[in-house]
């Protein structure tokens, strides 16, 4: 039987699935929520009720979003164990559907949304699927062979040759909100002063990581390279004449 402590620990993990916008992940949750109750000493089921409704994990996701179908999670997850390729109707931002061939390698939740990552036999490389744009997931009978072990950081971060080295100078009390939220890997961080860190990362979207780095206002100026710089002038410039 659990601890108190090994259900609270759980309690924060069901709450965290809860909180999220796929609507199979929070029904699923739901299911085992319920399961752990039927079988737990009053005691512990009281301690459990209690949490419950005290423990939020997400308000913002779990209060502000619009739950939402697709992308069926545990079909997903069980071709990865397996390594069994699958197939699925994929709509691209641009609203283009069509029929997507993978070697799914991994889940990855990142800010509000879960996405499979995988080789993808239309492009032959790896590609990133939202899944909330998945639709009529099916696991082929068809198993793909590793070269080699999976590694995680490349497939999240991808290539660093498609990847242009960007430098910020960013406020000291503003940086822990940076490394937890920024969607690349921080290759150096240099104290410039007491107030101003310099941080070095590469990323291959300079038009994506220009408007992410808007949410930190004049507590982030960008150093290089120069066409971001240029990139952010004009999207100012843009907004301002909205």
């Amino acid at each position: 039987m659990f601890t108190s402590k090994e259900l609270a620990t759980i309690m924060v993990g069901l709450n965290f699935v809860k909180s999220q916008v796929d609507e199979g992940l929070v029904e699923d949750a739901k299911g085992v929520d319920v399961k752990i109750k039927n079988v737990l000493p009053d005691e512990l089921k009281e301690f459990m009720v209690s949490l419950e409704g005290r423990t939020i994990v997400d308000p913002y996701l779990k209060f502000g979003g619009e739950k939402k179908k697709g992308g069926n999670w545990y079909l997903i997850s069980s071709a990865i164990a397996q390594e069994k390729r699958m197939q699925f109707k994929y709509t691209t931002k641009s609203g283009e559907t069509g029929i997507r061939k993978i070697d799914p390698y991994i889940l990855v939740f990142y800010e509000d949304h879960w996405n499979v990552i995988g080789r993808s036999h239309l492009r032959g490389e790896s590609r990133n699927f939202i899944l909330e744009s998945i639709e009529e997931v099916k696991i082929l009978e068809e198993n793909y062979t590793l070269k080699d072990e999976i590694d995680v950081e490349r497939l999240i971060y991808g290539s660093e040759t498609t990847s242009e080295m960007i430098i910020l100078d960013i406020e000291k009390k503003e940086l822990a909100r940076l490394e937890a939220n920024i969607p690349a890997k921080i290759i150096k961080k240099e104290p410039l002063n007491s107030e101003i860190i310099k941080v070095s990362f590469k990323f291959d979207n300079l038009a994506f990581i220009n408007e992410w780095l808007l949410q930190f206002g004049r507590k982030v100026k960008i150093v290089a390279p120069e066409k971001l710089i240029e990139k952010r002038k004009l999207l100012l410039k843009d907004m301002l004449n909205q």
